[in-house]
């Protein structure tokens, strides 16, 4: 059941991912599926562990330019700014819901692509952001660990009204 996005409460999406070592057909077929995900949920980006694979793995778009995407196997944040900004961000494990989050201005990220050839990008605004975020999740962390607490009990008091609300 690959293609099931996981959601939040889901012990999956709080486990750090392993290194890929295996670089073959599979993980092609995983970035593929992954694609697939992120598209059907009108984001712009996911990592692996949002649909039940632990694999350190996270794909992205281009927000601006649709034809952009990219497959980044075992990212690392080797840099990042001292300037950080912050914005609204959502996720698509933690559906209908937005929040502010503080990131990093700028970040240096070192990966793999589908080959294993070893690459380092630098990102900034909100292509830092997706990174940073993406990353988090491949380290078992959502934007509700970089909120504030006033916007976590908000987030989490929304969400607890729409489950409520969608019960009776």
């Amino acid at each position: 059941m690959l293609e099931q996005l996981r959601m939040l409460g889901d012990p999956v999406l709080r486990q750090q991912t392993k290194p890929v070592t295996e670089f073959d057909a599979r993980l092609e077929k995983l970035a593929q599926v992954m694609m697939e995900v992120m598209d059907r949920g009108e984001g712009v980006g996911l990592a692996a562990n949002q649909i039940g694979v632990l694999s350190r793995v996270m794909v992205w778009r281009h927000p601006e330019n649709e034809g952009e995407r990219y497959v980044f196997v075992n990212p690392e944040i080797v840099e990042k700014s001292e300037t950080c900004c912050t914005e609204v961000e959502g996720c698509l494990s933690v559906p209908w819901a937005t929040m502010e989050v503080e990131r990093a201005e700028e970040v240096v990220v070192e990966a793999q692509d589908l080959n294993a050839e070893q690459f380092r990008v630098h990102l900034s605004g909100l292509l830092a952001r997706i990174a940073q975020h993406e990353i988090d999740h491949l380290d078992g962390r959502l934007i509700l660990d970089r909120t504030s607490p006033e916007e976590r009990r908000r987030v989490l008091k929304e969400l607890r009204e729409r489950t409520l609300a969608t019960d009776t």
